[in-house]
């Protein structure tokens, strides 16, 4: 497994030439690919984590670890890197709505990995077939559709108000330089706008002054404070284990504590995670040429149990990334050896606490610009599943049988089930697109439109 066979004398590759994952350039040209990967995945890894109330420096601790896991596991065959998955957020802002500390947050993802590595276990050993049956295009794009979509009340209540001008600079900045920077610049547009952001709230401060505005915690309190705060900076040492306290006074590095209730609210995830990377390991059998299909469970149960690991030790969930896929494209390297690289580099940067203190600072007006464009991105991520796979809203078994758990997922409709358990939002919308489907499904399969303007 760790024998990548030298290729093209070490060099770049020729036009029309790849790298193969089995394959490495010289490794100081494969050290600065994987150095590439690493700023690829940078931004979202530890952006998601701050969301969702966990540690960054402990994310990238275990990207890293878990990257390392996953491609054991897959035996070096289907090159990509775990970053932190944003598939639960919306659970864990409804967990922490309800009273949940981290604890349970950790909790009731490790419970989703678990179940996504069994999944990934079926499908091993059964085949994939069978995922297409309970989960075909038009369910995993409602439900990808309604975990993003259902994020816009955070956006609207809790980082935009930090700092309205400083989000919407930040949001414009990321959406032309997503779409119009070349290349490698536009795959990592998330940490470039970061990096914007920091700038120019820096620059902020002292042009304007402080900012009077909501603090981040969702209670209204009017504060006035400087955007960027590097007091903790300083006093923090350039290399130590993850340590402290995360906001809601829970051990950034604890056990995680179990809730049905709360597990449930974070399950709609693990059906995101499938169609995550059931996608990913296609995209890179495609641009490789391999057959990856015997590798698929091995990959989607590999992102289970590392979800699992991290989640043990306070950490966030991950998932293979779309932006290390990018790479990869293009620069038609597909060796694993440079995910190795990035391995090692987000392990070492998530040992610096100096680093984790840089994190921490992000000005919340910065988050509310990134997080209005990411939460976006991730519900439309449901609607290109339906493009992608031809999914007919002229027949009502779709359109009909998916809206009402889009509606109750995004508007976080409720239904209490006993005094001491409540459904509501994403889970009920997951739970609602479900039965509905399939219990329209057994119908005539190809209606026409005419049959919706009935219906209508």
């Amino acid at each position: 497994m760790f024998k990548w066979e030298v290729v093209h004398g070490g060099k770049t590759p020729p036009p029309g030439e790849a790298v193969g994952p089995l394959q490495r350039l010289s490794w100081p040209r494969t050290a600065g690919l994987g150095a590439q990967h690493v700023v690829a995945m940078f931004g979202a890894t530890f952006v998601f984590p701050i969301i969702m109330g966990l540690d960054p420096n402990l994310a990238i601790l275990f990207s890293g670890i878990c990257t390392i896991l996953f491609l054991l596991i897959v035996k070096n065959r289907v090159p990509s890197y775990l970053g932190t998955s944003a598939a639960f957020v919306s659970g864990v802002v409804v967990i922490r709505d309800q009273g949940g500390d981290s604890a349970d947050v950790t909790g009731a993802i490790l419970v989703s990995g678990l179940l996504l590595a069994a999944v990934g276990v079926a499908v091993h050993f059964v085949g994939a077939r069978w995922l297409k049956v309970i989960l075909p295009p038009a369910v995993t794009g409602a439900v990808v559709m309604l975990i993003g979509f259902n994020l816009a009340p955070v956006v609207a209540n809790v980082y935009w108000p930090q700092d309205q001008w400083i989000a919407l600079a930040t949001a414009s900045f990321m959406v032309l330089a997503a779409v119009l920077f070349p290349g490698f610049w536009s795959r990592i547009a998330v940490f470039l706008a970061l990096i914007f952001g920091y700038a120019v709230s820096w620059l902020a401060d002292r042009v304007v002054g402080p900012v009077t505005s909501v603090t981040g915690d969702g209670s209204g309190e009017l504060v006035t404070r400087d955007r960027v705060d590097w007091s903790s900076v300083g006093a923090a040492d350039w290399l130590g284990l993850p340590g402290g306290t995360l906001p809601d006074g829970v051990d950034v590095v604890h056990g995680p504590s179990f809730s049905l209730t709360f597990a449930l609210l974070v399950l709609p995830g693990v059906i995101a995670l499938i169609a995550e990377n059931t996608g990913h390991v296609r995209a890179v059998a495609e641009m490789t040429g391999d057959d990856l299909d015997p590798y698929m469970g091995r990959a989607i149960g590999a992102d289970g149990l590392a979800t699992a690991l991290a989640s043990s030790f306070g950490g966030s969930p991950t998932t293979t990334y779309a932006e290390n896929i990018g790479v990869m494209s293009a620069t038609r390297v597909y060796s694993t050896a440079a995910y190795y690289v990035a391995a090692a580099v987000a392990i070492v940067l998530g040992l610096s606490p100096k680093f984790g203190a840089v994190v921490n600072a992000i000005p919340g007006g910065v988050l509310g610009g990134i997080t209005v464009v990411l939460y976006g991105m991730i519900g439309l991520i449901g609607a290109k599943i339906w493009v992608e796979n031809n999914v007919d809203f002229g027949n009502p078994v779709n359109l009909i049988g998916l809206s009402a758990g889009l509606i109750a997922g995004i508007g976080g409709v409720t239904l209490q089930v006993t005094d001491d358990f409540e459904l509501g939002g994403i889970a009920l919308g997951t739970i609602l697109v479900l039965v509905y489907f399939h219990l329209v499904k057994g119908r005539k399969e190809e209606l026409g439109s005419g049959e919706v303007t009935k219906v209508l």
